[in-house]
């Protein structure tokens, strides 16, 4: 079985505008990490964190990149949901990146960044996540149909 074309091109079709926004909010939150007054009580606290930030920046990248060239169709979506659950694990690590740091002058705005743009990446994923779970259901469905 495959999928239906229209659903596997809409699955793919990132909103441009929630793209922008996301690469955005990331370019801010990357510049934050490495340039504003941002401190930790723990050793080695801040270059974790920018390695992280880091991390979730080339996941998401990774995530919205082009699979067309992947000829069948299942290991497209398949590989589009590996790359949204490495996403998922590097925000994860990011997360507890971020709550060793607490202080600073500039903590505060880093805070609420940090915090918009982790509600945004987590909605952004979940709606991906969804249509692709409900793309493979649709090939198991269609088997056991057939039956």
């Amino acid at each position: 079985m495959s999928f239906d074309p229209k659903q596997l091109e809409k699955s793919f079709a990132f909103d441009p505008e929630t793209v922008a926004g996301l690469r955005e909010s990331w370019s801010e939150l990357i510049v934050a990490v490495v340039w504003d007054d941002l401190k930790s009580g723990t050793i080695g606290a801040l270059p974790r964190l920018r390695k992280r930030v880091l991390e979730v920046g080339e996941n998401l990248r990774s995530l919205l990149s082009d699979r067309r060239w992947i000829p069948h169709e299942r290991e497209r979506v398949k590989g589009a949901m590996a790359a949204s659950l490495n996403l998922r694990d590097s925000l994860l690590q990011a997360d507890r990146a971020a709550k060793l740091v607490a202080e600073g002058s500039d903590f505060p705005r880093f805070e609420a960044r940090y915090l918009a743009f982790r509600q945004q990446l987590l909605a952004f994923i979940e709606t991906h996540e969804q249509i692709w779970a409900d793309l493979l259901e649709s090939l198991y469905s269609d088997d056991a149909d057939e039956d």
